[in-house]
């Protein structure tokens, strides 16, 4: 089943963060902790899933994505503080 997400990964000592946006959020999540899309993500082993919205249409879901790019990363760790203070991995909550 399709459903848009946004989504926030990081690596594991939460340095380095990236927004994507997907059609099928577990399957992108797995993608990326198997590394197999070379690109940002895999060259700095971002693969832990921090933080994710769903929505009912890609088009809202791009909408937020480039809106989450242009907020500062003191804006984006506030976000994800404010969901998972403990910055846990949310995979297997998508399963």
């Amino acid at each position: 089943m399709k459903q848009p997400a946004i989504y926030i990964v990081t690596n594991k000592e939460n340095t380095v963060v990236y927004i994507g946006v997907t059609s099928n959020l577990p399957q992108r999540i797995y993608q990326h902790r198997e590394k197999l899309v070379a690109g940002f993500a895999s060259k700095y082993s971002l693969s832990k899933l921090v933080y994710f919205e769903l929505f009912d249409d890609m088009v809202n879901a791009i909408s937020r994505e480039k809106q989450l790019k242009k907020w500062s990363r003191a804006w984006k760790d506030e976000l994800i503080g404010s969901s998972n203070p403990d910055w846990r991995d949310l995979y297997p909550e998508i399963l």
